[in-house]
């Protein structure tokens, strides 16, 4: 079941979603190499308690930490770890905000000092699919016209697209109804409503769409090891067109 949103609980959804969008910003004066991503994770910590918030995902599902970590072929859902980053990593951050009863989750790839250019071109192409997903999320669409932009326009570079991993809903739980999955059929799938706010997030693979998890439970991994991105933006559907509650703009690059 969809729970549709008042304007009211969209404004709170905003307020979380902006305190992640903080989160991420404050993080970017500190990913260079050398940085070491358990110490990101407790500056991500401190942070959102400081401004009022509780980590999202700490405890979660019992999850360890406050940030979700991957560095390079890992998807999603690591685990923050001692291992110094390297110049020409690529670490995705997945943040959770707990504020005022209600959810915000969203996620930003950095590049660690210098990166390929083939690398690169796979951050701008993912996040350029996040805005373009962004764009079909209104009134008179359904999610399968969401999920089929972001599919079409990173495949078209030859990219793999994670099918295990989707985005969502967020209000009052982290994960609700709808799925977003990031492939899919155009004129399928749920019809977008005011008052719909989702997680939309794709995360793309350079090289096959296939994944597997590590032995640490929760890490997925790209099955041949080459590099994947992440970008996720909290979005509500309000007056028909899409209204995305976070963003990049504090983010240094």
């Amino acid at each position: 079941m969809i729970h549709y949103k008042t304007e009211e609980e969209i404004e709170l959804i905003r307020q979380s979603s902006r305190l992640v969008s903080k989160t991420l910003g404050e993080l970017s004066n500190h990913i260079e190499p050398g940085a070491v991503p358990l110490e990101l994770d407790k500056i991500a910590e401190t942070f959102i308690r400081d401004n009022g918030g509780e980590p999202g995902f700490l405890g979660m599902y019992d999850f360890p930490n406050t940030l979700c970590v991957s560095v390079n072929e890992e998807v999603v859902h690591g685990i923050p770890d001692k291992k110094p980053l390297k110049e020409g990593d690529i670490i995705s951050i997945d943040c959770g905000v707990l504020m005022n009863d209600f959810f915000g989750d969203h996620a930003y790839t950095f590049s660690v000092g210098e990166i390929s250019k083939e690398v690169r071109q796979l951050l701008e192409v993912t996040k350029d699919s996040l805005y373009r997903g962004i764009n079909k999320l209104r009134v008179g669409n359904q999610i399968g016209d969401v999920s089929n932009e972001i599919q079409t326009f990173t495949e078209s570079f030859g990219y793999g697209v994670v099918r295990e991993l989707v985005g969502h809903g967020l209000g009052k739980e982290l994960h609700e109804e709808p799925d977003i999955p990031n492939f899919g059929i155009k004129n399928t799938g749920p019809k977008i409503k005011n008052g719909l706010v989702v997680a939309i997030e794709p995360m793309i693979n350079l090289g096959s769409k296939e994944v597997e998890q590590a032995e640490d439970g929760w890490t997925v991994i790209t099955k041949d090891r080459k590099p994947s991105a992440h970008f996720e933006h909290n979005v509500a559907v309000i007056d028909n067109e899409p209204v995305i509650l976070s963003t990049f703009d504090f983010i240094k690059t």
